[in-house]
């Protein structure tokens, strides 16, 4: 469910029409819905309400500190891979022990800086990963609690760019060293094994993977405990996918924690979760407004003024957004891609997509866009990075200011020689 309804027969966000919003701060602009955010974040925490749960929102589906800020309020924890991210939920009010370490490629000064503010936990991902963080935690007279991302070789996600749990992908230890692993990871004075990590994808609408991985890390949990490694928490990831066309019908949060329940029964563990886009995606649109309507001789090009810089998903992944008037205009609907201005073919939201008639200067809204949009734009062609807002009501505000084109210069240097 989200909060983008028709009001007056204009598109708004909760009770403020996005052509408001538009008038406001121009376009290209994400918009976010603070109800919508918070709806998704208590569906969520109800699921697992009968459970020992930590709920680490993947900051990488989206970054912008009011939205963190929202969630954290809410009692968020969160999922980083950066220092980056790692400061942006410390600044927006998560602690530190609610904060959870992933990614492949880790930095010293990374580690140092999760070290000094004290996480919940370090996601592991090699053997030299480990022996980095326990020497580093060492030389800081400390222990890192770390859990290793065992890879289980189970195939999931909606397209093969967002799997991450085949035994050929880059992240997590290979199944058959986690006993190793974790013996060595025992024997050294820096860190401290508590925990036993997955996460095999992206966009999962499914519960048969789910179970499948789950399955096999709850094993390992138990053989590791026989072992005599005090074990207390599984990372389950994330990846529960969204709708993203009409008729989408992927799990529900209920289903998946009914399903968690089933397999942790007795177990006696702390479950951490790091969703993301399952409750950021259809909490923000892209707004975009059309500068031309091209017709050709066999298509109909709507050219507005957002780009692929500013939303990747359709280039990257061919990924499907339903795409609106704000204001829809009388008449039959019409055949047409509609595109961005710059010069790549992949700039294309959609192609051969019906669309209710628009003429230039008419508002689009591309919908399901709150996960992996502003965080994967760029500044491509030279177009500043695009603006953000949230709306709470009746009432909004800027979140991230467009940069200007002088600013998108200032960090450049024309003549680094002096002469």
């Amino acid at each position: 469910m989200h909060h983008f309804h028709r009001l007056d027969g204009a598109l708004a966000c909760e009770a403020t029409p996005l052509a408001d919003l538009a008038g406001a701060f121009g376009t290209p602009l994400y918009v976010y819905s603070t109800a919508t955010l918070t709806r998704h974040y208590r569906v969520l925490a109800d699921a697992f309400a009968g459970q020992r749960a930590l709920i680490a929102y993947s900051v990488k589906a989206n970054s912008n500190l009011a939205v963190i800020a929202t969630l954290a309020r809410l009692g968020a924890g969160a999922d980083v891979v950066s220092a980056g991210e790692l400061l942006r939920a410390v600044k927006s009010g998560i602690a530190p022990q609610k904060i959870v370490f992933s990614g492949v490629g880790k930095r010293d000064d990374e580690l140092d800086a999760a070290l000094a503010v004290g996480i919940h936990q370090f996601n592991v991902e090699s053997e030299p990963e480990l022996l980095r963080l326990a020497a580093r935690a060492q030389a800081a007279n400390l222990v890192a609690p770390i859990a290793f991302r065992v890879n289980p070789d189970v195939s999931a996600g909606g397209h093969a760019k967002i799997s991450t749990g085949k035994a050929e992908d880059k992240f997590g230890i290979a199944w058959a060293a986690a006993p190793r692993l974790y013996a060595l990871a025992a024997s050294l004075p820096g860190v401290a094994p508590v925990a036993v990590d997955v996460h095999i994808g992206s966009q999962i609408g499914e519960l048969q993977p789910f179970a499948a991985a789950f399955g096999k890390v709850l094993g390992l949990v138990e053989d590791l405990r026989r072992s005599g490694l005090a074990i207390s928490r599984a990372d389950l990831g994330g990846g529960l996918g969204i709708p993203y066309r009409d008729g989408d019908a992927p799990a529900h949060p209920d289903e998946y924690a009914r399903m968690i329940a089933d397999l942790t029964r007795g177990r006696d563990l702390e479950i951490i979760l790091e969703p993301g886009r399952v409750i950021v995606g259809n909490a923000g649109v892209l707004l975009t407004r059309v500068i031309d309507v091209k017709h050709g001789e066999s298509k109909t090009h709507v050219i507005v003024d957002a780009a692929m810089n500013d939303l990747m998903r359709p280039a990257l992944y061919d990924a499907h957004h339903e795409i609106v008037p704000v204001r829809e205009r009388a008449g039959a609907p019409q055949l047409c891609d509609i595109v961005g201005p710059i010069c790549e073919t992949t700039d294309r939201f959609a192609a051969d997509r019906w669309l209710a008639p628009v003429e230039a200067g008419d508002l689009l809204a591309i919908l399901s866009a709150g996960a992996y949009g502003a965080v994967m734009a760029s500044s491509y062609n030279s177009r500043p990075l695009v603006a953000e807002a949230q709306v709470d009501g009746a009432r909004f505000a800027l979140t991230r200011r467009r940069p200007s084109l002088e600013a998108l210069l200032a960090d450049e240097i024309a003549d680094p020689w002096i002469r």
